[in-house]
């Protein structure tokens, strides 16, 4: 059992704490017995099982190579101040695109909440891709995938360059829409048509405007309050709902 924090593999552990350790390796960290299961379920690749002594795995751990760590150690390296007693490391999966009626495009978005929350509801609105372009913050950030909820290994997450992208989707028969507060209709005046890819923008710039010009369309949510706009992923959520109905 390893029990010290300058062991050689609680370093290794450790460098997937960051993109380029990530990168090196192929491989990324998860904690928690939720996600661990989602990741098994949907058939990802998992190198190591991660346990504290005493604490018992789900029946299939026995088929995988399995390290037993003390609290300390768990609690160090998932960066959790109360960590379940299994992690895992999981290969990083390059999907490939695959036919699809509803896209979403992510430009630009910093915040891990926002990013795992709206990877989340776009699973659960029952969108086909998700396509993060330039600067968008890392997949395989620890607070992304705690934010996903398991739903990243469940639908296809690639990255691209959305000026490519959307010329592409548009010859492929989407209708592109932009999250937009200016110049843009609301929603609710807009029609849905079979294919649909909806673009969402950066917490404080929104989508980039040379993105916005390749759209066909730009889209708004109403206000009737008096806050100045809505969050990014509550805004992506009802717009993707809106596509899915």
């Amino acid at each position: 059992m390893i029990t010290s924090l300058q062991n050689h593999k609680v370093k290794q552990w450790m460098k997937l704490h960051n993109r380029k350790g990530r990168k090196q390796t192929g491989m990324f960290l998860i904690e928690g017995f939720h996600l661990i299961e989602e990741a098994y379920q949907s058939n990802w690749e998992i190198t190591e099982v991660i346990l504290v002594e005493g604490v018992e795995g789900p029946e299939w751990c026995g088929d995988y190579p399995a390290t037993y760590v003390s609290r300390k150690v768990l609690q160090h390296m998932t960066m959790t101040e109360t960590p379940q007693g299994i992690a895992a490391t999981i290969k990083i999966k390059h999907p490939i695109e695959s036919a699809a009626n509803t896209v979403l495009l992510i430009d630009s978005i910093q915040n891990p909440g926002n990013l795992g929350t709206i990877i989340r509801t776009a699973d659960a609105a029952g969108f086909d891709m998700v396509m993060l372009g330039d600067g968008t913050v890392d997949l395989y950030n620890d607070k992304v995938i705690r934010a996903t909820q398991g739903s990243l290994f469940h639908l296809p997450i690639l990255h691209g360059n959305l000026l490519e992208k959307i010329p592409d989707l548009q010859a492929g028969g989407f209708t592109v829409w932009a999250s937009a507060l200016t110049d843009a209709i609301s929603f609710k005046e807009t029609n849905v048509s079979d294919k649909v890819a909806l673009i969402v923008g950066n917490e404080g710039a929104g989508v980039n405007s040379d993105i916005v010009k390749l759209a066909d369309q730009s889209v708004k949510i109403p206000i009737y309050g008096q806050a100045e706009s809505l969050n990014v992923s509550v805004a992506a959520g009802i717009l993707m709902y809106s596509i899915s109905k």
